[in-house]
């Protein structure tokens, strides 16, 4: 069976983060573990708390399961803090975690931070060039690339600039867009556009982290990225379609459509 690791911050709510990503890799059979990064206190109205563990803890956990159980991919979401992604970004290089797929998290669904704003420089620095593949909404990846990302032809550009900074592919999501929800892959050499039509809904809690999960899940089965990447669209589209309606606020989606309906939506 393949494994995949993700290493990000735990969502009391169990929309996003840790939770989200441990049951896409089921979903999409692939066994999943973690290295947790940081607790938050969270719900789908906000987060009202949250606290980071010390870098060289999730050093320890990174190296428990990949020196017993391996990593066929790894995906990493909130990472808090400058000192926690120096110290990723040194396990990813001493494991040679060769298919890594980078969730630049800033900023959850609420609006309420996830990464010091020191941290921005060591996420563009340390860790992109580790990545096979970076997958920033539109807002991540003006700030990632300091450039506007408004129209499909900017995203495009910021795809280029992710790449030209080091990572292998970088996806611009258009979840932040109007019309279609386009998301751009750039491979280094040419774009591939994923189109999907725009659900309007509130239940939207965890979609990143749930893309890029879904990602690191193929790509550990074997897909190339641009398969990858168009798996995990069709994925989250059927996820974001299927939600149950929890909470009452930015509600989850629903991980396990293909197994078994949602009820309460």
């Amino acid at each position: 069976m393949k494994t995949a690791l993700t290493i990000a911050g735990s969502d009391s709510g169990g929309g996003a983060g840790i939770q989200a990503d441990l049951k896409t890799f089921s979903a999409l059979g692939v066994f999943g573990m973690s290295a947790i990064v940081a607790i938050t206190a969270q719900n789908t109205l906000g987060v009202r708390s949250w606290i980071a563990l010390p870098p060289e803890m999730v050093a320890a956990q990174i190296d428990a399961v990949v020196e017993d159980l391996g990593a066929d991919a790894v995906k990493t979401g909130m990472l808090a803090n400058a000192a926690i992604i120096e110290v990723v970004a040194e396990r990813v290089h001493a494991h040679r975690l060769a298919t890594l797929v980078v969730d630049p998290v800033m900023v959850a669904k609420s609006g309420d931070p996830l990464l010091e704003p020191d941290a921005v420089a060591a996420l563009r620095e340390r860790l992109l060039p580790l990545a096979l593949v970076v997958t920033p909404n539109r807002p991540e990846a003006e700030v990632l690339t300091g450039r506007p990302v408004r129209t499909l032809e900017e995203a495009r550009e910021a795809a280029r600039a992710l790449v030209a900074l080091g990572a292998r592919h970088a996806v611009v999501k258009g979840g932040h867009g109007e019309g279609p929800a386009i998301d751009v892959l750039y491979d280094g050499s040419g774009f591939h556009d994923y189109e999907a039509p725009r659900i309007e809904s509130r239940h939207t809690h965890g979609t990143g982290c749930t893309f890029a999960s879904a990602i690191a899940a193929e790509l550990a089965k074997g897909a190339t990225v641009p398969e990858a990447v168009g798996r995990a669209k069709e994925y989250l589209t059927h996820a974001l379609r299927q939600a149950p309606g929890l909470g009452h606020g930015h509600g989850p989606v629903h991980h396990f459509w293909a197994w078994y309906p949602a009820t309460g939506s």
